[in-house]
């Protein structure tokens, strides 16, 4: 954020309030008393092009970051839902189940990776939820 250094206060106070308040752009903007118009001008400057985009990378990576933590939770509470009474929820947990796992495939793939799936930490399924998940797919193709 070095390139921060080179934006004016007001500008700076812009970027901080869109960021981090709860305002829309549109209230940001009037609070300021900054135009559309200058508004516009100023994403056409490169150090606030810049600010800008890094803190917009910045919230990503929180983003994953905080859904990375929280994916082996949701991926046990879907295999928990394979043993659901209902079974469109459990017909819905298989689906998200391999729609997860061809996602984290997706995201490991590497160039000329023939055997991707020996590298991932798959989920252990008991016996019965293995068979109970086998059960759902077989309705699937009914």
């Amino acid at each position: 954020m070095a390139k921060a250094k080179k934006l004016s206060k007001r500008k700076l106070s812009v970027l901080d309030e869109l960021f981090e308040s709860q305002l829309s752009e549109q209230q940001v903007l009037e609070k300021y008393r900054v135009s559309k118009r200058l508004y516009r001008k100023w994403q056409g400057d490169e150090p606030f092009a810049e600010e800008f985009e890094s803190r917009i990378a910045h919230l990503h990576r929180q983003s994953e970051l905080i859904i990375a933590r929280y994916a082996a939770l949701a991926a046990v509470k879907l295999v928990e839902l394979l043993e659901s009474d209902k079974p469109e929820t459990s017909r819905k947990a298989c689906l998200d189940i391999i729609s997860l796992r061809n996602n984290i495939v997706d995201k490991d793939r590497q160039p000329n990776d023939d055997d991707i799936c020996n590298d991932i930490g798959e989920v252990q399924l008991s016996e019965q939820k293995a068979s109970r998940l086998l059960e759902v797919l077989a309705e699937l193709e009914e």
